[in-house]
């Protein structure tokens, strides 16, 4: 069993930067995938990212690639997203998760075992 923390979010202006944390745990996590997700009124749920623990390989959404970054640290079982610039359609609950995979993509829901609470983050003009 893996248990997912989300903290971080807030409200912020336009153009601001924030770190979501996602804290990790219940079991290793060298073999696992974390991704990061986020829903906003009235839209599916959207991948944004991915990072394999194992390789700290990442896959960006081209929607936030450039903008969004995906980071961990080890000692803490936390993965971070780092986002910058932020504009108002970012404006969403933002979820961390966890996936067992290890190939292939990780751009489905549907791929992910186990989810955060998630986290709101509020970006106004």
């Amino acid at each position: 069993q893996v248990r997912l923390a989300e903290s971080g979010g807030g409200l912020v202006q336009a153009g601001d930067s924030l770190r979501l944390s996602c804290a990790a745990s219940g079991r290793t996590f060298s073999d696992l995938t974390m991704g990061w997700f986020r829903r906003a009124p009235g839209r599916q749920r959207e991948f944004l990212g991915a990072l394999r623990w194992s390789d700290s390989s990442t896959d960006y959404a081209d929607s936030v690639k450039g903008r969004f970054t995906i980071s961990k640290d080890n000692a803490k079982n936390t993965v971070y997203l780092q986002m910058n610039s932020l504009q108002l359609d970012d404006t969403a609950v933002y979820y961390c998760a966890a996936s067992g995979r290890q190939s292939g993509t990780y751009r489905y829901t549907f791929l992910y075992d186990y989810w955060g609470q998630g986290t709101q983050v509020t970006v106004s003009s």
